[in-house]
């Protein structure tokens, strides 16, 4: 079993993989990056909810001062499905996708330096409740919406731990 184990952390070793938030021993290279990004108004109720958490995700000691990039978030694009429909025509289940693209440019020269789409999935049971139902609807629209600020999190540090500036 240790032999498995030491054949396992060489192979891991040998093969480029180093951790997302350090490099080298500087763990602080990524979130230092998202310090100087400035997180763009999104309209709508979800595009705040998604802005307050990439701004909670992104930034450890307050608003940047003079950002080196902008992140801007299209507006969440949402599309509702029924799944799980009975003989009675009525649905028990339905999907929430959530759509938005994300857009990092540079601030002294306006250059789209990282583009991406995102998209979250879930579902959520409808019951015969309507207050219920509405109420796990918008907790699965919650849940989607902090997928999609992970995302963005995401896409960012990658950005920024290699092909970044």
């Amino acid at each position: 079993m240790r032999a498995l184990f030491f054949c396992a952390a060489l192979m891991l070793a040998g093969c480029g993989f180093s951790p997302l938030y350090g490099s080298r021993g500087d763990a602080a290279a990524v979130p230092r990056h998202f310090d100087s990004v400035s997180v763009g108004n999104i309209p709508n109720r979800e595009g705040q909810y998604l802005r307050n958490a990439l701004i909670d995700r992104l930034y450890s000691s307050g608003r940047p001062v003079a950002p080196r990039y902008e992140l801007h978030v299209s507006p969440v694009r949402e599309t509702l499905t029924d799944l799980d429909i009975t003989k009675s025509s009525s649905a028990t289940r339905a999907q929430l996708r959530l759509n938005a693209e994300m857009k990092l440019r540079n601030s002294a020269t306006g250059e789209a330096v990282l583009e991406r789409g995102l998209t979250a999935i879930t579902s959520y049971n409808i019951l015969q409740s309507r207050f219920t139902t509405r109420v796990s609807e918008d907790d699965a629209r919650r849940a989607a919406l902090d997928d999609l600020a992970r995302q963005a999190e995401q896409q960012l540090a990658l950005y920024f731990n290699g092909a970044g500036p």
